[in-house]
């Protein structure tokens, strides 16, 4: 496999990441809300989401590398894209009920690439466990800050 190729995918998933998390600061309408008890403290996230993003982009690089037609590098795409248009949705927006919808479709098909990817790479499909659990816990958190408000 061609390491060269990994940097692409980097490039693109983390830096992709740190950018849109630049441009969607919670900022004071998000410290505003009424949050649920298991609210994470907010440094959390930073850290979390950046190793996920490595893990993310290592999937993403194996699966090209086996079957760039697959059906689990189509859907390592889609989870992208949805994956980059929650925070936008949630905080630029402010519209948790729509964040909502997005993360829901996102864990979905986490968990359809790691179904796919067991076909074609399982350790592809293995790195994305993690994120799909942290994407399943958000997606409680989303739940319940657009019930409480």
């Amino acid at each position: 496999m061609s390491r060269l190729a990994l940097t692409p995918f980097m490039v693109l998933v983390v830096g992709g990441g740190l950018l849109i998390g630049l441009f969607t600061v919670p900022g004071p309408w998000y410290e505003a809300l009424v949050k649920p008890s298991f609210d994470p403290p907010n440094w959390i996230f930073g850290p979390v989401w950046t190793v996920l993003y490595i893990l993310i982009a290592i999937a993403g690089w194996r699966i090209w590398q086996r079957d760039r037609s697959s059906p689990a590098m189509k859907l390592w795409w889609l989870q992208l894209l949805l994956n980059f248009c929650w925070s936008p949705a949630f905080f630029a927006l402010r519209q948790t009920g729509l964040a909502l919808a997005v993360i829901v479709a996102l864990l979905l098909v986490i968990l359809a690439f790691i179904a796919a990817a067991l076909k074609v790479d399982r350790p592809s499909a293995l790195l994305f466990v993690p994120y799909a659990a942290w994407v399943g816990f958000a997606t409680l958190l989303n739940a319940a800050i657009w019930q409480l408000n």
